[in-house]
């Protein structure tokens, strides 16, 4: 016995010759860590949803004093009968508009509602000219107040943007700070929309309808749904648990996998907390897939200590048998796994980046917890004796695997290949028609049917002016935003966007001053225009009508673009068109420069993802590529284990365009998430192919054995992570339905390429014999 222990890999006698203090230590671990997970935070910003690195950001930022939040709240208060010229609407609009003025994080100076002093009526008289604010100091509610109020409002030019086409519903607008200048704390978005419905409820009492919109909304609404993400969670433990008990048959063999993939979620959550991360809406999913995969490497284990078992080995013998045997090619598909989600971090997106640290810690603790401390735990409590038979493949013939095994035959693979070559093209050519970015109107995280959805429906449908805004900046030197020639060129540049389709309107301090040059020519629409007299200019824009369209030196002028939606299609085209009028006016004085607005900043994001995801490819197929060719040593391996993976990838991405869903923040990650986490079965599949080829037997013979050993191992994992990600589809959230239809069926196909796809290349790269009379024949024949 001691001579074959030293010939035991040194893991392996560290670990099964010490197996209470590494249980010990294992126990005092998930303790400590427990505890740490009490301090997890789920949190969301604004800022970790943008590239804060891009151009048009960065734009932004160093303006943001003189520009204001991009990140805003519209509330259209409708009442539930007639329209906003009464006198009880009027007064609860006023009592919501002081309600929300002390909502955390609202920037209560830039504030706007029919109430709030900064939204004025402006008229050229016959003295001059007359304005004030659109509710009369001398309001009292009662007819001839209404009548007056009527007029102003009609007179401040508000109609289609602060008051709905058809007066039966106002807006209140709340600009809002990234923190909290209070208490100088991130603003919590779910304690604010949770304000903000508790608000709603209350008015739909009193007659008032709220429709509500804005990212903070979104947010809100999405950790509304984060909520169900528990039952999910339970829902998929509840499945899993059932799905391997009826797999291994054995109580022992179903509940340790478990645990130990349920210490790696407790341990990747409490190192999120103790390193300073925290979870957001979309790295909240990983512990699904952390969970999953650690029962996906615990199924392995659990079935080659049942081959062992089977053999006659004691439950020692078999665990440290099975350590022996699977923890190099569980160590490599976990490390790509980890190194695989890192890719992500090329993607400079906090919230990305996010998610792949935290899916990187969690690959990472389960060759601990499912590597180590399942296989010790096993060494203890071995499997029942029905797991033994039934892992006694020499007992065993199978004629589907027989049948499945014809995949490695010389006349079968060829096919395999062309149909594999088939589907290549069918991709390919999809993959061109992949959108960048949002597909849909309102906001795609969130169902059609879903009540943010339905407000921003309400608001598109009743007011002319979009939610959707792109803001150009035209940044001039000081006190020369007025100037003839800058006017001209925003004039210029408002023109030229107003052909583009998709874009509704355009907005800048020369549409206040046409109107009140107009005004001070009687009216006269031929006046409508900009005069090369300064003092005109300056006149036009010192009434405090156009003080929000420029800055407090006058060297920015904003260009504010309504555009239909937020589309990619619509945001490249506005994109495009503002990058070649600036490429062609843009001089030392005067400059355009993209973006805000939450359009400006959708531009910017869909820009940073449509470089990045081939980059990101790359760099998950490379480093992928390299670890299997470290293992292996074989470049014929890497082919064998890669081209199944960029096969499903392609397809997925065929998928994509079928199902209308675009590549955007949310779907981004799949694709390595995928590739991933499939790795894995060509790993464990190649493994034992190439053991059994090293024992002489030809390469149908080795593949049927392969599948007799790890194949039912490989098809019950391929199918757990798909249903464990499958109950996303039921998901309030859209984007978690999303990412769980394209995780299932990566993980399917992967599964199902790794099973029918390698032992083709293998015949090609690995074994290509000739036919012989008798080749390639398993025991089992059908």
């Amino acid at each position: 016995m001691s001579k074959h222990i030293s010939t035991e890999p040194v893991l392996e006698r560290l670990f099964f010759n010490n197996r209470v203090p590494v249980v010990i230590l294992f126990f005092i671990a998930s303790v400590v860590l427990s505890f740490q997970l009490m301090g997890l935070r789920v949190d969301a910003s604004f800022e970790k949803m943008i590239p804060l690195k891009h151009q048009y950001i960065m734009n932004w930022l160093e303006r943001r004093d003189d520009l204001g939040s991009a990140n805003s709240l519209r509330i259209a208060v409708a009442p539930q009968d007639g329209d906003i010229f009464d006198a009880e609407y009027m007064d609860k609009l006023q009592k919501l508009t002081d309600e929300v003025f002390y909502l955390p994080g609202v920037d209560r100076a830039a504030m706007k509602s029919l109430w709030t002093p900064n939204v004025r009526w402006l008229e050229v008289t016959e003295e001059g000219f007359e304005g004030g604010p659109v509710i009369p100091q001398t309001y009292n509610g009662d007819a001839t107040s209404l009548k007056e109020l009527r007029i102003n409002i009609l007179r401040s030019g508000t109609v289609g943007s602060l008051v709905s086409n058809d007066f039966k519903s106002s807006i209140v607008e709340l600009p809002l700070f990234e923190s909290n200048p209070e208490t100088g704390e991130k603003l919590n978005y779910a304690e604010l929309s949770q304000a903000l419905e508790e608000i709603r409820d209350r008015y739909a009492e009193q007659g008032i309808n709220l429709h509500i919109i804005g990212f903070a909304k979104v947010v809100g609404d999405l950790f509304e749904g984060v909520q169900s993400i528990g039952i999910f969670f339970l829902v998929a433990l509840a499945i899993t648990f059932v799905l391997l008990f009826a797999y291994s048959r054995c109580l022992k063999s179903t509940i340790v996998p478990i645990i130990c993939s349920l210490i790696a979620v407790v341990w990747q959550l409490g190192l999120l907390s103790a390193l300073g991360f925290g979870l957001d809406l979309y790295s909240v999913l990983v512990p699904f897939l952390v969970f999953a995969i650690g029962v996906s490497h615990g199924v392995q284990i659990i079935n080659n200590i049942a081959i062992e078992s089977a053999k006659g080995a004691e439950a020692l013998k078999a665990a440290r048998l099975t350590f022996r045997a699977l923890y190099i090619p569980g160590m490599l598909a976990l490390i790509s796994d980890a190194i695989g989600f890192l890719t992500l971090l090329v993607i400079e997106i906090d919230v990305i980046q996010s998610l792949a640290i935290a899916a990187s810690i969690g690959v990472a603790v389960i060759i601990l917890t499912n590597l180590i401390l399942l296989p010790v735990l096993m060494s203890w409590v071995g499997v029942s004796k029905g797991v033994r038979e039934r892992g006694d493949i020499s007992k065993q013939k199978s004629p589907v695997w027989s049948l499945i095994s014809r995949f490695a035959h010389p006349y079968v693979a060829p096919v395999s290949i062309v149909i594999a070559l088939c589907g290549f093209g069918y991709g390919l050519m999809m993959k061109d028609q992949v959108k960048i970015g949002d597909l849909d109107p309102g906001a795609p995280e969130l169902r059609a049917d879903s009540r943010y959805n339905q407000d921003n429906a309400y608001i598109t449908a009743n007011y002319s002016t979009s939610a959707d805004t792109f803001i150009t900046m035209v940044e001039t030197g000081p006190e020369m935003c007025a100037s003839f020639e800058t006017m001209q060129a925003l004039d210029n540049y408002m023109w030229h966007m107003k052909q583009v389709p998709g874009v509704q309107d355009a907005v800048s301090m020369v549409t206040v001053a046409k109107q009140v040059i107009k005004g001070l020519n009687e009216g006269n629409p031929q006046w409508q225009t900009l005069s090369r007299n300064q003092y005109v200019l300056n006149n036009a824009i010192n009434n405090g009508t156009a003080s929000q369209l420029y800055n407090k030196d006058c060297s920015l002028a904003p260009v504010l673009l309504f555009l239909e939606d937020h589309k990619a299609e619509t945001l490249e085209r506005v994109v495009d068109a503002t990058e070649a009028f600036a490429l062609a006016n843009n001089t030392d004085d005067i400059k355009f420069l993209m973006a805000t607005g939450n359009a400006g900043v959708e531009a910017a994001t869909n820009e940073v993802i449509g470089s990045a995801q081939n980059l990101m490819l790359v760099w998950v197929y490379s480093v992928v590529s390299i670890l299997v060719l470290i293992t292996f040593r074989s470049v014929r391996a890497v082919v064998c284990i890669i081209v199944p993976l960029a096969l499903t990838s392609l397809l997925c991405q065929a998928l994509m365009v079928h199902m209308g869903i675009g590549v955007k923040v949310a779907t981004l990650p799949v694709i390595a998430l995928g590739v991933g986490i499939g790795v894995d079965y060509g790993i464990y599949i190649y493994s034992r192919l190439e053991s059994f080829l090293k024992q002489g037997m030809n390469l149908r013979q080795a593949y049927y054995e392969t599948l007799r050993t790890t194949g039912k191992a490989v098809v019950f994992t391929g199918v757990t992570l798909a249903i464990g990600v499958c109950t996303w589809i039921f998901s309030p959230i859209k984007f978690q339905a999303d990412m769980g239809m394209l995780l299932t069926f990566m993980f399917l196909w992967n599964m199902f390429g790794a099973i029918w796809l390698l032992p083709a290349l293998a015949r090609f790269f690995v074994r290509p014999e000739k036919v012989k009379k008798d080749e390639d024949m398993p025991a089992v024949t059908l």
